[in-house]
């Protein structure tokens, strides 16, 4: 592999998104990633809808710059095997729930003594103490604790929603994916490896705080309860369709007016500045909204734009992967895969102009690098038919599971 993680080696022991998608991202860019799984299951998300060769757009998805090992670690032979592929390794990340990789012994207490420069990242749900880290967490608990359901709703009166998509678990693992490259440079620096913990909740706390938690920055201030938000609705309805216009400064608004053909606007004094065009919010919506609705979004977005006013189409799923703008990115890339058929996916997001990484390999069917990551940490033919007739690894020649 080539980029700027070529040459670390990590060995995943996840499952779902947050872990799995944090080791994606640096396979993305290089490392050398081992995902190990259970023999003759793998990870869970293999088995979710639209599927293709029996492989889920997920798993592909978010495990698309791997190889796969299964691996029985409730055997000792398994935890043996598993201890000399982390003797190899620069990073272990693990999401299994706190206390089970101690009980299995292959914590990083128990790995740090055969390899002393370890970096062990540990991703729970809510951390590993408190009166909610035993439970089982799935995304949609992460959004309920946090308050990202009321900041979704708009107001703390409103009906709570959940975001559409496991962004508590999308964060968890850009965030995941960072701390480790920052564990790597402390690394190069000190000699030192290190055991990271991260948590989904703290991990969606600090997103949140930086912008949606104003009233509870400044602890000597009451805290009112949050009014309904306007901004969760600045989208307006067109002739044919939905746009989105955006206006910060007063040169924006004011561009705006004139786009909109309102120059009077500009004139109104709740509108004059920045804080009374959000407390007369409702006000300037409905303006804005009356006018909007009488041409198409393709008018209105050309109109703006002749006015550098920062405006975009609504688009649905289907009409992202045509449009324009992402085709002159070439953000859309296909291959064919050979399990699963014609791919289609996102380029690595970021474009390394030095260190180009090369195109992802293709997520893995279960098993199917059994044979070559046990040689290369010193196992024989013999072993590993041995390994496979004992149920240690599972048959790479049946490799996708039912």
């Amino acid at each position: 592999m080539s980029g700027p993680m070529s040459g670390v080696r990590i060995v995943d022991l996840c499952s779902m998104m947050s872990g799995p998608w944090a080791t994606d991202i640096l396979g993305d860019q290089g490392a050398d990633v081992i995902k190990v799984e259970v023999p003759g299951k793998g990870d869970h998300v293999r088995q979710l809808a639209n599927q293709s060769g029996g492989m889920s757009a997920m798993f592909v998805n978010i495990n698309r710059s791997k190889r796969s090992l299964t691996l029985d670690l409730k055997s000792d032979k398994g935890i043996e095997i598993f201890r000399r592929l982390v003797s190899t390794a620069d990073v272990v990340v693990q999401n299994l729930r706190p206390g089970v990789v101690e009980r299995l012994g292959i914590g990083y207490d128990d790995l740090i003594s055969d390899n002393p420069e370890l970096i062990y990242l540990s991703i729970s749900g809510f951390g590993e103490r408190g009166p909610a880290a035993h439970q089982r967490v799935y995304d949609s608990l992460v959004q309920a604790l946090s308050g990202l359901t009321t900041v979704q709703a708009g107001s703390d009166k409103a009906r709570p929603r959940l975001i559409r998509t496991v962004l508590p678990d999308k964060l968890t693992a850009i965030v995941g994916a960072q701390a480790i490259t920052a564990a790597l440079y402390s690394r190069k620096e000190t000699g030192q490896g290190q055991h990271i913990r991260l948590s989904m909740l703290d991990a969606i706390l600090s997103f949140l705080w930086a912008s949606d938690m104003g009233a509870y920055t400044f602890s000597d201030k009451t805290v009112p309860l949050a009014e309904d938000g306007s901004f969760i609705d600045l989208i307006f309805e067109t002739a044919d369709g939905y746009i989105t216009v955006a206006t910060n400064s007063n040169t924006e608004w004011v561009s705006m007016c004139q786009a909109l053909e309102h120059p009077e606007w500009t004139q109104d004094e709740r509108f004059s500045t920045p804080a009374g065009r959000t407390e007369n919010i409702d006000a300037r919506m409905a303006m804005v909204q009356d006018v909007l609705r009488h041409r198409t979004s393709a008018e209105w977005i050309a109109a703006l734009d002749a006015h550098d006013v920062p405006a975009a189409p609504i688009l649905k799923r289907s009409e992202v992967i045509e449009h324009p703008q992402v085709i002159a990115s070439e953000t859309i890339t296909e291959y064919r895969h050979p399990v699963a058929g014609g791919i289609r996916q996102t380029r690595v997001p970021a474009r390394f102009l030095g260190t180009p990484p090369a195109p992802p390999r293709g997520a893995p069917t279960l098993g199917e690098h059994n044979a070559e990551i046990l040689t290369e940490i010193g196992f024989g033919g013999d072993d590993i038919a041995a390994f496979v007739a004992n149920g240690i690894i599972g048959d790479e020649h049946a490799p996708v599971p039912a």
